[in-house]
Protein backbone atom coordinates (compact mmCIF):
# COMPACT_ATOMS: atom_id res chain seq x y z
CA UNK A 1 0.00 0.00 0.00
CA UNK A 2 1.19 3.36 -1.15
CA UNK A 3 3.06 5.60 1.92
CA UNK A 4 1.01 9.13 2.22
CA UNK A 5 3.11 12.44 3.74
CA UNK A 6 2.67 15.96 4.57
CA UNK A 7 4.83 18.05 2.12
CA UNK A 8 3.68 21.33 2.92
CA UNK A 9 1.10 23.39 5.45
CA UNK A 10 -1.10 26.34 5.94
CA UNK A 11 -3.02 28.43 8.31
CA UNK A 12 -5.35 31.66 9.08
CA UNK A 13 -6.29 31.14 12.95
CA UNK A 14 -7.12 33.29 15.93
CA UNK A 15 -3.67 32.94 16.77
CA UNK A 16 -1.96 34.26 13.87
CA UNK A 17 -2.38 34.53 9.76
CA UNK A 18 0.10 31.71 8.83
CA UNK A 19 1.38 28.46 10.54
CA UNK A 20 4.82 29.60 12.13
CA UNK A 21 3.00 32.99 13.93
CA UNK A 22 -0.20 30.19 15.25
CA UNK A 23 2.40 27.76 16.27
CA UNK A 24 4.40 30.85 18.26
CA UNK A 25 1.49 32.09 20.12
CA UNK A 26 -0.06 28.88 21.09
CA UNK A 27 3.52 27.30 22.44
CA UNK A 28 4.27 30.75 24.31
CA UNK A 29 0.28 30.41 25.63
CA UNK A 30 -0.71 33.43 24.11
CA UNK A 31 -4.73 33.26 23.64
CA UNK A 32 -6.52 34.21 20.72
CA UNK A 33 -9.82 34.70 22.16
CA UNK A 34 -11.24 37.95 22.86
CA UNK A 35 -14.86 40.29 22.66
CA UNK A 36 -16.82 39.79 19.31
CA UNK A 37 -15.69 43.00 17.34
CA UNK A 38 -17.66 41.10 14.00
CA UNK A 39 -20.75 42.14 14.98
CA UNK A 40 -22.30 44.19 18.04
CA UNK A 41 -22.93 41.39 20.55
CA UNK A 42 -23.82 43.76 23.44
CA UNK A 43 -27.42 41.82 24.29
CA UNK A 44 -25.81 38.66 23.49
CA UNK A 45 -25.71 36.20 26.70
CA UNK A 46 -21.95 35.29 24.79
CA UNK A 47 -19.45 38.02 23.72
CA UNK A 48 -16.64 36.40 23.02
CA UNK A 49 -14.95 33.78 20.31
CA UNK A 50 -11.74 32.98 18.81
CA UNK A 51 -12.08 35.72 15.69
CA UNK A 52 -9.16 35.84 12.88
CA UNK A 53 -7.36 39.41 13.63
CA UNK A 54 -6.28 41.42 11.00
CA UNK A 55 -7.75 39.13 7.73
CA UNK A 56 -7.93 40.91 3.91
CA UNK A 57 -9.53 39.04 1.73
CA UNK A 58 -7.98 41.24 -0.84
CA UNK A 59 -4.30 40.22 -0.06
CA UNK A 60 -5.32 36.65 -1.18
CA UNK A 61 -7.88 37.05 -3.48
CA UNK A 62 -8.49 39.64 -6.51
CA UNK A 63 -10.64 42.23 -5.25
CA UNK A 64 -13.53 41.80 -7.29
CA UNK A 65 -13.95 38.64 -7.17
CA UNK A 66 -14.29 38.90 -3.03
CA UNK A 67 -18.15 38.91 -3.44
CA UNK A 68 -18.50 35.51 -5.05
CA UNK A 69 -17.27 33.43 -1.70
CA UNK A 70 -18.14 33.79 1.84
CA UNK A 71 -15.69 33.86 4.63
CA UNK A 72 -15.12 30.51 5.14
CA UNK A 73 -13.62 30.13 1.49
CA UNK A 74 -11.68 33.21 1.86
CA UNK A 75 -9.68 31.42 4.86
CA UNK A 76 -9.49 28.26 2.85
CA UNK A 77 -7.89 30.28 -0.15
CA UNK A 78 -5.18 31.71 2.18
CA UNK A 79 -4.30 28.44 4.04
CA UNK A 80 -4.27 27.09 0.89
CA UNK A 81 -1.64 29.18 -0.99
CA UNK A 82 0.76 28.96 1.91
CA UNK A 83 0.47 24.73 2.27
CA UNK A 84 1.27 24.93 -1.53
CA UNK A 85 3.69 27.71 -1.59
CA UNK A 86 5.71 26.13 1.46
CA UNK A 87 5.28 22.51 -0.27
CA UNK A 88 6.85 23.55 -3.60
CA UNK A 89 4.49 21.45 -5.06
CA UNK A 90 3.90 22.07 -8.92
CA UNK A 91 2.35 19.27 -11.03
CA UNK A 92 2.17 19.00 -14.63
CA UNK A 93 -1.28 19.25 -16.49
CA UNK A 94 -1.08 15.49 -16.65
CA UNK A 95 -0.09 14.90 -13.17
CA UNK A 96 -3.42 17.31 -12.01
CA UNK A 97 -5.82 14.92 -12.99
CA UNK A 98 -4.75 12.68 -9.99
CA UNK A 99 -4.47 15.26 -7.43
CA UNK A 100 -7.54 16.14 -5.39
CA UNK A 101 -8.92 18.82 -3.15
CA UNK A 102 -11.08 17.62 0.19
CA UNK A 103 -11.95 20.21 2.80
CA UNK A 104 -14.06 19.57 5.91
CA UNK A 105 -16.30 22.31 6.51
CA UNK A 106 -19.19 22.19 9.16
CA UNK A 107 -21.38 25.01 8.47
CA UNK A 108 -20.66 26.82 5.43
CA UNK A 109 -21.63 30.28 4.63
CA UNK A 110 -23.00 31.44 8.05
CA UNK A 111 -22.06 35.39 7.43
CA UNK A 112 -23.53 35.89 3.89
CA UNK A 113 -26.52 33.56 4.69
CA UNK A 114 -27.64 35.62 7.49
CA UNK A 115 -26.96 39.04 5.54
CA UNK A 116 -29.32 37.44 2.34
CA UNK A 117 -31.81 36.25 4.75
CA UNK A 118 -31.63 39.85 6.40
CA UNK A 119 -31.84 41.71 2.42
CA UNK A 120 -34.85 39.00 1.47
CA UNK A 121 -36.92 40.87 4.59
CA UNK A 122 -35.70 43.95 4.09
CA UNK A 123 -35.13 44.77 0.58
CA UNK A 124 -36.88 41.58 -1.06
CA UNK A 125 -35.68 39.08 -3.71
CA UNK A 126 -34.49 41.14 -6.42
CA UNK A 127 -31.87 42.31 -4.14
CA UNK A 128 -30.21 38.92 -3.45
CA UNK A 129 -26.76 38.77 -4.65
CA UNK A 130 -26.24 36.63 -7.92
CA UNK A 131 -22.96 35.65 -5.94
CA UNK A 132 -25.09 34.26 -3.22
CA UNK A 133 -25.60 30.34 -3.86
CA UNK A 134 -22.17 29.35 -4.77
CA UNK A 135 -20.55 31.33 -1.96
CA UNK A 136 -22.16 29.83 0.92
CA UNK A 137 -22.17 26.46 -0.03
CA UNK A 138 -19.75 24.11 1.57
CA UNK A 139 -18.70 21.99 -1.54
CA UNK A 140 -17.10 25.63 -3.29
CA UNK A 141 -14.08 25.47 -0.88
CA UNK A 142 -12.70 22.86 -2.13
CA UNK A 143 -14.01 23.52 -5.18
CA UNK A 144 -12.99 27.01 -5.40
CA UNK A 145 -8.91 25.35 -4.42
CA UNK A 146 -9.50 22.83 -7.33
CA UNK A 147 -10.24 25.98 -10.09
CA UNK A 148 -7.45 28.08 -8.34
CA UNK A 149 -4.78 25.65 -8.46
CA UNK A 150 -5.73 23.27 -11.16
CA UNK A 151 -5.98 20.13 -9.67
CA UNK A 152 -8.57 17.82 -11.56
CA UNK A 153 -9.23 14.55 -9.19
CA UNK A 154 -11.69 14.48 -6.55
CA UNK A 155 -13.22 17.42 -4.94
CA UNK A 156 -15.65 17.34 -2.25
CA UNK A 157 -16.11 18.18 0.99
CA UNK A 158 -16.61 16.25 4.28
CA UNK A 159 -19.66 17.54 6.65
CA UNK A 160 -19.66 16.07 9.93
CA UNK A 161 -19.54 18.58 12.28
CA UNK A 162 -16.54 19.37 14.62
CA UNK A 163 -14.72 16.14 12.69
CA UNK A 164 -14.87 17.41 9.20
CA UNK A 165 -11.38 18.51 9.08
CA UNK A 166 -10.06 14.92 10.33
CA UNK A 167 -12.20 13.39 7.88
CA UNK A 168 -11.04 14.77 5.01
CA UNK A 169 -7.69 14.43 6.00
CA UNK A 170 -8.27 10.41 6.78
CA UNK A 171 -10.43 10.23 3.43
CA UNK A 172 -7.29 11.74 1.40
CA UNK A 173 -5.36 9.58 2.58
CA UNK A 174 -7.59 6.34 1.94
CA UNK A 175 -7.60 7.50 -1.35
CA UNK A 176 -4.24 7.99 -2.07
CA UNK A 177 -3.13 4.76 -0.49
CA UNK A 178 -5.50 3.15 -3.11
CA UNK A 179 -4.14 4.90 -6.04
CA UNK A 180 -6.69 6.72 -6.79
CA UNK A 181 -5.39 9.84 -6.23
CA UNK A 182 -1.53 10.90 -6.41
CA UNK A 183 -1.77 14.02 -3.79
CA UNK A 184 -4.42 15.44 -2.25
CA UNK A 185 -4.77 19.21 -1.18
CA UNK A 186 -7.22 18.57 2.19
CA UNK A 187 -8.06 20.40 5.54
CA UNK A 188 -11.08 22.50 6.97
CA UNK A 189 -12.70 25.71 7.27
CA UNK A 190 -15.16 27.54 8.93
CA UNK A 191 -16.36 31.24 9.52
CA UNK A 192 -19.63 30.75 11.90
CA UNK A 193 -18.73 33.76 14.50
CA UNK A 194 -22.02 35.63 13.35
CA UNK A 195 -25.01 36.71 15.24
CA UNK A 196 -26.97 33.46 14.12
CA UNK A 197 -23.85 30.89 14.80
CA UNK A 198 -23.45 32.56 18.34
CA UNK A 199 -26.72 32.26 19.66
CA UNK A 200 -27.57 29.12 18.28
CA UNK A 201 -24.74 27.42 20.41
CA UNK A 202 -25.58 29.82 23.28
CA UNK A 203 -29.26 28.60 23.22
CA UNK A 204 -27.80 25.22 23.18
CA UNK A 205 -26.27 26.02 26.35
CA UNK A 206 -23.07 25.13 24.89
CA UNK A 207 -20.79 28.07 25.11
CA UNK A 208 -18.73 29.84 27.70
CA UNK A 209 -19.94 32.65 29.32
CA UNK A 210 -17.15 33.99 30.74
CA UNK A 211 -17.13 37.32 29.36
CA UNK A 212 -14.94 39.44 31.07
CA UNK A 213 -12.09 37.24 31.31
CA UNK A 214 -12.59 35.98 27.56
CA UNK A 215 -8.46 34.36 27.84
CA UNK A 216 -10.00 32.51 30.60
CA UNK A 217 -12.64 31.52 29.04
CA UNK A 218 -11.61 27.81 27.35
CA UNK A 219 -10.45 25.61 30.25
CA UNK A 220 -10.35 22.06 28.95
CA UNK A 221 -10.40 19.51 31.72
CA UNK A 222 -11.04 22.43 34.99
CA UNK A 223 -13.80 21.80 37.33
CA UNK A 224 -15.06 25.73 36.08
CA UNK A 225 -15.12 24.56 32.32
CA UNK A 226 -18.66 25.97 31.74
CA UNK A 227 -18.60 25.62 27.72
CA UNK A 228 -16.68 25.99 24.97
CA UNK A 229 -15.56 28.96 23.12
CA UNK A 230 -16.80 29.56 18.84
CA UNK A 231 -13.89 30.38 16.41
CA UNK A 232 -12.95 30.38 13.11
CA UNK A 233 -10.17 30.18 10.51
CA UNK A 234 -8.52 27.54 8.37
CA UNK A 235 -5.79 25.15 7.98
CA UNK A 236 -4.65 22.93 5.12
CA UNK A 237 -1.72 20.05 4.45
CA UNK A 238 -0.47 18.79 1.36
CA UNK A 239 -0.39 15.80 0.75
CA UNK A 240 1.74 13.76 -1.44
CA UNK A 241 2.76 9.82 -2.38
CA UNK A 242 5.70 9.32 -0.85
CA UNK A 243 8.18 8.13 -3.32
CA UNK A 244 7.17 10.94 -5.76
CA UNK A 245 7.59 13.39 -3.12
CA UNK A 246 11.03 12.10 -2.23
CA UNK A 247 12.32 11.80 -6.23
CA UNK A 248 11.37 15.39 -6.88
CA UNK A 249 13.21 16.59 -3.34
CA UNK A 250 10.35 17.93 -0.99
CA UNK A 251 10.67 18.50 2.69
CA UNK A 252 8.80 15.46 3.90
CA UNK A 253 7.35 17.18 7.05
CA UNK A 254 5.15 13.81 8.50
CA UNK A 255 3.61 10.48 7.79
CA UNK A 256 -0.17 10.18 7.15
CA UNK A 257 0.21 7.00 8.84
CA UNK A 258 -3.17 5.61 10.66
CA UNK A 259 -6.70 6.71 10.55
CA UNK A 260 -10.09 5.86 12.36
CA UNK A 261 -13.79 6.78 12.26
CA UNK A 262 -16.63 5.47 14.19
CA UNK A 263 -19.86 6.51 15.39
CA UNK A 264 -21.12 6.39 18.43
CA UNK A 265 -24.92 5.59 17.47
CA UNK A 266 -25.79 7.25 20.93
CA UNK A 267 -27.15 10.51 21.71
CA UNK A 268 -27.39 14.01 18.99
CA UNK A 269 -25.25 15.89 21.30
CA UNK A 270 -23.60 13.68 23.79
CA UNK A 271 -21.02 11.37 23.62
CA UNK A 272 -21.25 7.57 24.26
CA UNK A 273 -20.05 6.79 27.77
CA UNK A 274 -16.73 6.19 28.55
CA UNK A 275 -16.36 7.37 24.80
CA UNK A 276 -16.53 4.15 24.13
CA UNK A 277 -17.07 5.49 20.18
CA UNK A 278 -13.65 7.34 20.42
CA UNK A 279 -12.07 4.40 22.24
CA UNK A 280 -12.68 2.55 18.52
CA UNK A 281 -11.53 5.22 16.66
CA UNK A 282 -8.52 5.56 18.83
CA UNK A 283 -7.35 1.81 18.39
CA UNK A 284 -8.66 1.85 14.75
CA UNK A 285 -6.30 4.35 13.93
CA UNK A 286 -3.42 2.86 15.80
CA UNK A 287 -4.10 -1.03 14.09
CA UNK A 288 -4.40 0.99 10.78
CA UNK A 289 -1.00 2.67 11.41
CA UNK A 290 0.77 -0.56 12.92
CA UNK A 291 1.75 1.26 16.00
CA UNK A 292 1.22 0.43 19.86
CA UNK A 293 -0.55 2.86 22.18
CA UNK A 294 3.23 3.34 23.73
CA UNK A 295 4.70 4.58 20.19
CA UNK A 296 2.48 7.90 20.55
CA UNK A 297 4.21 10.69 22.14
CA UNK A 298 1.88 13.35 22.54
CA UNK A 299 -2.55 13.05 21.81
CA UNK A 300 -4.00 16.49 20.66
CA UNK A 301 -6.99 15.89 22.64
CA UNK A 302 -10.74 16.94 21.07
CA UNK A 303 -11.50 18.83 24.84
CA UNK A 304 -13.58 21.60 24.36
CA UNK A 305 -13.77 22.56 27.53
CA UNK A 306 -17.48 20.69 28.35
CA UNK A 307 -18.80 18.85 30.48
CA UNK A 308 -19.73 15.19 29.75
CA UNK A 309 -17.19 15.68 26.63
CA UNK A 310 -13.65 16.17 28.35
CA UNK A 311 -14.20 13.30 30.86
CA UNK A 312 -15.46 10.97 28.41
CA UNK A 313 -12.04 11.56 25.99
CA UNK A 314 -9.55 11.33 29.27
CA UNK A 315 -11.42 7.96 30.31
CA UNK A 316 -11.31 6.64 26.55
CA UNK A 317 -7.55 7.76 26.41
CA UNK A 318 -7.07 6.11 29.45
CA UNK A 319 -8.73 3.05 28.23
CA UNK A 320 -6.35 3.04 24.68
CA UNK A 321 -3.33 3.97 26.19
CA UNK A 322 -3.34 2.15 29.95
CA UNK A 323 -0.33 2.44 31.84
CA UNK A 324 1.36 4.40 28.90
CA UNK A 325 -1.29 7.48 29.66
CA UNK A 326 0.42 7.30 33.07
CA UNK A 327 3.40 7.20 31.47
CA UNK A 328 5.25 9.09 29.38
CA UNK A 329 2.46 10.44 27.18
CA UNK A 330 1.25 13.96 26.80
CA UNK A 331 -1.82 15.19 26.33
CA UNK A 332 -3.22 19.18 25.41
CA UNK A 333 -5.61 21.46 24.39
CA UNK A 334 -4.71 23.47 22.17
CA UNK A 335 -8.74 25.05 21.93
CA UNK A 336 -8.01 26.26 25.58
CA UNK A 337 -5.98 28.97 23.24
CA UNK A 338 -7.48 29.05 19.77
CA UNK A 339 -11.15 28.31 20.88
CA UNK A 340 -13.15 25.92 18.95
CA UNK A 341 -12.73 26.15 15.06
CA UNK A 342 -15.40 23.18 14.54
CA UNK A 343 -15.09 21.97 11.02
CA UNK A 344 -11.46 23.26 10.85
CA UNK A 345 -10.34 22.49 14.27
CA UNK A 346 -9.33 19.02 12.95
CA UNK A 347 -7.01 20.12 10.30
CA UNK A 348 -5.76 23.01 12.45
CA UNK A 349 -4.91 20.90 15.09
CA UNK A 350 -2.83 18.26 12.47
CA UNK A 351 -1.11 21.17 11.98
CA UNK A 352 0.12 21.81 15.36
CA UNK A 353 0.58 17.71 15.81
CA UNK A 354 3.38 18.20 12.99
CA UNK A 355 4.90 21.12 14.09
CA UNK A 356 5.09 19.56 17.91
CA UNK A 357 6.98 16.83 16.24
CA UNK A 358 9.18 19.19 14.09
CA UNK A 359 10.28 21.10 17.16
CA UNK A 360 9.95 19.06 19.87
CA UNK A 361 7.41 21.16 21.71
CA UNK A 362 4.22 19.91 23.04
CA UNK A 363 1.52 23.26 23.17
CA UNK A 364 0.18 23.65 26.49
CA UNK A 365 -3.42 23.43 28.05
CA UNK A 366 -4.43 27.07 29.35
CA UNK A 367 -6.31 27.16 32.41
CA UNK A 368 -6.24 24.27 33.78
CA UNK A 369 -6.16 25.58 37.67
CA UNK A 370 -8.43 23.14 39.25
CA UNK A 371 -8.82 19.59 37.39
CA UNK A 372 -11.28 17.07 37.30
CA UNK A 373 -10.87 13.97 39.67
CA UNK A 374 -10.00 12.16 35.78
CA UNK A 375 -6.94 14.00 35.02
CA UNK A 376 -5.09 12.16 38.26
CA UNK A 377 -1.60 10.81 37.01
CA UNK A 378 -1.90 12.10 33.44
CA UNK A 379 0.57 14.69 31.75
CA UNK A 380 -1.70 17.03 30.47
CA UNK A 381 0.84 19.93 29.88
CA UNK A 382 -0.76 22.50 32.39
CA UNK A 383 0.15 26.58 31.55
CA UNK A 384 3.49 25.89 29.94
CA UNK A 385 4.73 24.33 26.71
CA UNK A 386 7.00 21.53 27.66
CA UNK A 387 10.60 19.92 25.35
CA UNK A 388 10.21 16.62 24.26
CA UNK A 389 11.05 14.13 21.30
CA UNK A 390 8.00 13.01 19.86
CA UNK A 391 8.14 9.98 16.67
CA UNK A 392 4.17 9.78 16.33
CA UNK A 393 0.97 11.81 17.31
CA UNK A 394 -2.82 11.36 17.57
CA UNK A 395 -5.38 13.69 16.84
CA UNK A 396 -8.62 13.38 18.07
CA UNK A 397 -11.87 14.78 16.59
CA UNK A 398 -15.29 14.15 17.67
CA UNK A 399 -18.67 16.00 16.40
CA UNK A 400 -22.46 16.33 17.28
CA UNK A 401 -24.04 13.49 16.01
CA UNK A 402 -21.80 11.20 17.87
CA UNK A 403 -19.14 11.10 15.08
CA UNK A 404 -15.30 10.29 15.91
CA UNK A 405 -12.19 10.54 14.11
CA UNK A 406 -8.47 10.13 14.90
CA UNK A 407 -5.69 10.50 12.83
CA UNK A 408 -1.71 9.38 13.21
CA UNK A 409 0.97 11.22 12.26
CA UNK A 410 4.60 10.01 12.26
CA UNK A 411 8.06 11.35 12.07
CA UNK A 412 9.85 9.89 8.63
Amino acid sequence: MRRVVVTGMGAISPCGLDVQSSWDAITHGKSGIAAITHFDASDYAVRIAGEVKGFVPENYIEKKRVREADTFIHYAIAAADEAVKSSGFEPSEEQKEMVGTIIGVGLGGLPMLEAMGRTLVEKGPRKISPYFIPAVISNLAPGQLSMRFGFKGSSFTTTSACASGAHAIGEATRAMRLGELDACLVGGAEATVTGLGVAGFAQMRALSTRNDEPERASRPWDQARDGFVIAEGAAMLMLEEYESAKKRGAKILAEVMGYGTTADAYHMTSPAPQGEGAQRAMRMALKNAGLAPSDIGYVNAHATSTGIGDVNELLAAKHVFGDHARGSLAMSSTKSMTGHLLGAAGALESVFCIQAMLTGIVPPTLNLENPIPETEGLNLVPFTAQERSIHAVMNNSFGFGGTNATVIFKRV
